[in-house]
Formats: structure tokens, sequence, C-alpha cells
């Protein structure tokens, strides 16, 4: 199949440092331009975002500081994208809210005059979601192949919830799933440990998401001007911010589970603490201080 172009359609998708779309910034940016005749064109370019990528998100898009180094900032490359999408409309994954917004961003930042207010912008996640509902409704219907009766009642809910969950298991027990990493496994199984370890990819600290876990358990800032750095860095150099948080509005699950990696790390500064003064103590010469000690001492060090 053609899609029915009157001007080129320019699929496009960012990676970045970040989902913040005023302090974060592109690090690779790929674009597919559909053109009328039928013909492609394909622009992938690396960028230097002039900060430091956090780990979370190179775990995600695999792109280092190191990668991005020695390759152009966005300034040095804007024009040459400006032109390179001009007179296209814009497509892609979810880029009415990300791609789009981070990309005119760029833009702006960099000077570049990208005009968007007569542009077309297809998103193709908002036709996903629309067409096939993601409703209790519709995965009762899909999994279960019942219409559900009484929609919003409690008890109705729970119990279409409960046949959904069966039939998921049954239906994806020994089905290969592959992450964004490219590791495979079979996540779904009649195990709760293994249905709670899928379901909770996003490893929220707290409730809220305002803390999460890095990929080695420590527990690291998910908003902010601290966004990406652990809790126990900045407690370490800013200590106020931890005061901050907890006298601010903040959810009582945020502060609770800030409060416990507040104390665990007191605990751990008291016994570095207690340990160096051990140390100290075990540093003291085994052997008293006697005149002739005193004596070849201010002959090293004394006047003559």
């Amino acid at each position: 199949m053609k899609l029915n172009l009157k001007r080129p359609l320019a699929f496009f998708d960012i990676e970045s440092t970040g989902i913040n779309v005023s302090s974060d910034r592109i690090v690779e940016i790929s674009i597919l331009k559909a053109m009328p005749d039928g013909t492609e064109q394909v622009k992938t370019l690396r960028i230097n975002p002039e900060m430091p990528i956090p780990l979370e998100a190179s775990l995600v898009h695999g792109i280092y500081d190191e990668d991005v180094a020695h390759e152009p900032t966005f300034k040095q490359v804007g024009e040459e994208l400006s032109r390179f999408l001009d007179d296209c409309d814009l497509a892609g994954y979810n880029s009415n809210k990300f791609d789009i917004p981070m990309l005119v961003e760029e833009f702006l930042r960099a000077g570049v005059d990208f005009e968007v207010d007569n542009r077309h912008f297809v998103d193709v996640q908002n036709i996903f979601h629309q067409m096939e509902q993601r409703t209790l409704k519709a995965a009762y219907q899909f999994y279960c192949g019942k219409t559900l009766e009484n929609a919003h009642s409690a008890e109705a809910d729970i119990r279409a919830t409960y046949e959904v969950l069966l039939a998921q298991v049954e239906r994806y027990e020994n089905k290969e799933w592959e992450d964004r990493r490219g590791n495979k496994s079979k996540p779904v199984q009649n195990d709760v440990p293994a249905l709670h370890a899928f379901t909770s990819q996003n490893k929220w600290a707290d409730l809220a998401g305002r803390l999460v876990y890095d990929d080695k358990g420590n527990e690291i800032f998910n908003f902010g001007k601290h966004k990406g750095r652990t809790c126990v860095e900045v407690f370490k150099t800013e200590p106020s911010y931890y005061a901050w948080m907890m006298q601010g509005d903040f959810a009582l699950t945020t502060k609770k589970k800030l409060s416990q990696i507040w104390d665990r790390f007191q605990q751990q500064k008291n016994a570095v603490g207690e340990q160096s003064k051990l140390d100290l103590g075990a540093a003291k010469p085994e052997k008293p201080i006697d005149n002739d000690m005193l004596n070849k001492l201010q002959k090293k060090f004394g006047k003559e």
C-alpha cells in the first residue's frame, strides 16, 4: 500500500537525555521522509547534548557520553535538519506529546526558525490507542470473548479483571517477549512474583514515581534539578534538599521513602565516623613516648 501524500511526510524518532522537554536534550534523531512519489529518504544524526547523559537513559537507548562526545551539537546541525524537513508534515509514535515538542524546543534553543503552524501531525500511537481501546471492557471482549455487563460496577469490574488475568496467563504463558534492550524472556507465568516483576517495570521506589531505582538498586530522584542523581549523592552535597522535600507538597508515600533513605544515610555516615575514630586510635604508636624519643625528634626537626 502507498500513502496518498500531497507533500512529504517525515517520520522521526528522538533519543534523548530524558523526557523533560525544557531541560533534556536530543542525543540522536532519525528521520524517514516518505515522498509523494513513493520514494524514501533517511537521515540519522547523533548529537552532542552538551550535558551528561543519565545512566538510566543510556540503559534504555544504548547511547553513552563517550558515544556523542565528538558529535556536533544541535546548534551546529539545526539548519541542516530544518532544510531536510522543509515542507514536510510530521509523523511518529507518541510524537505529539514528546518528539515534536522536544524537536521544536531544540530548534528554538538553537535560534533556528522552524515553522510548525502549517504542518500536519500524525501520531501513530494515538491511532493505535483510539482504535484498539485499552479499557477493561475492551480487554474482557478481547481475552474472554464476552461483553462486560454493568461496566463500572465494582463487583462486575473486579470479576472481569480476574477472568482477564486468567485468560492472559493461559494465552501468554509460553510466549517469548523482548524488552527494549533486546533481552528475551517468557515473563507471563502462572506465578504471582513473576507477574509482579513484569507489571512493575517502572521500578518506582515510592508509589508516586518521584523516586526510582537505577540498575544497581540505588534510589535516584526522578524529577527536578537533581533528576538522575542518587539520593545519597544529593544528601552529601545539599542536605537541605531533604528538608525542603519533607516540608513541601509531596505525597506521603514519597516522604516516607525519602525519610527511610535519609535515616539509612545518617546511620552509614555515623558508622564511618566511628570507624574513623577507631582507625585514629589504632594509629597511635605502640611504644609510649619517652625522653629518648623526644631527644631524637628534637635532633631531627629542632633548630640547630
